[in-house]
């Protein structure tokens, strides 16, 4: 099928489009300048011009802390941008996917998050988030909204590479403790959107529209994350550093987080039958391709 994905250089963008077309889709992803959505015109004439079968929107502003200072960017193209393109992709009668976070959870909680719970974001990227949530439910009936969180890969900048990189620079690093959630692999997240996308293009079933939650299985903090980042790397012969477990109060940062965001992925393993791996899992997968000149060693 013919998938168009708004985004180029993202993590999930660039995922989708080395694996859709492995898959033997026609995967086209376009970014700015040349779709822009600031700039709607840009979008309906890309639309227009690929005629596809479906749209993932994989791009957003995720600057979680410039945001408190940048709101009107960030909601520009979370909120404004993501209405447009469902008003497009609703007048071409085009199904969309849309990417969107755990931030729209105020983390209260302490069980995992179900796509009823009451929406409550802490910062600006959560809240331009939660608003392009309800710009696209209320413009495209033809929508899968799809929650996901902690989004690591090989491409691009996300926690992991950050991670690598310090790790390579100082003996020691102090990662928070005391904010839980779900690693999520680019790639495993692709995979789920190119599984369920040739049943949402066919258009049969309306009870497939909807929100969804879908991250990496089970859950962890940021210092469990590095913990087992810096495991992996140790057996592939890095020099690791020594980890601290500090406080979300011994590292502020402008933008407030959830403590917990952890999300509850039942509806959509229900709904389509696909579940992704445990995080640790595709983590392993995902080292070998950040570090490839370094193969894993023996394990006691």
């Amino acid at each position: 099928m013919k998938i168009a994905v708004v985004g180029r250089e993202g993590q999930l963008a660039q995922c989708l489009r080395i694996q859709g077309r492995a898959r033997g889709h026609y995967v086209h992803a376009a970014g700015r300048p040349d779709v822009d959505l600031t700039k709607p015109e840009t979008v309906g004439a890309w639309l227009d011009q690929v005629k596809p079968g479906l749209v993932v929107n994989a791009a957003a502003y995720t600057a979680v802390d410039k945001a408190e200072t940048e709101c009107e960017q960030a909601f520009l193209i979370n909120a404004t941008g993501a209405g447009e393109l469902s008003r497009l992709c609703a007048a071409a009668s085009i199904p969309l996917i849309h990417i969107s976070t755990d931030f729209v959870f105020d983390g209260t909680r302490r069980r995992p998050y179900v796509e009823t719970d009451t929406v409550l974001p802490l910062g600006t990227y959560g809240t331009s988030k939660a608003a392009g949530e309800m710009a696209v439910q209320r413009a495209c009936p033809q929508h899968v909204i799809l929650r996901t969180s902690w989004i690591y890969s090989a491409h691009g900048n996300n926690f992991l590479k950050t991670m690598l990189r310090l790790g390579a620079e100082r003996a020691e690093l102090g990662v928070v403790d005391d904010q839980r959630g779900s690693p999520t692999s680019a790639h495993d997240l692709a995979d789920a959107i190119l599984e369920i996308a040739p049943r949402l293009a066919a258009a049969t079933d309306p009870s497939l529209w909807g929100t969804y939650h879908v991250t990496g299985a089970y859950e962890t903090t940021w210092h469990g994350f590095a913990a087992e980042i810096f495991r992996q790397a140790a057996i592939r012969g890095a020099t690791v550093p020594r980890l601290k477990a500090i406080t979300t109060a011994e590292y502020p940062t402008p933008a407030r987080r959830p403590a917990y965001s952890v999300l509850d992925n039942t509806k959509f393993l229900e709904t389509f039958g696909f579940a992704l791996p445990d995080w640790r899992a595709s983590l392993s997968r995902c080292m070998a391709d950040v570090c490839p000149n370094q193969a894993p060693g023996q394990v006691a």
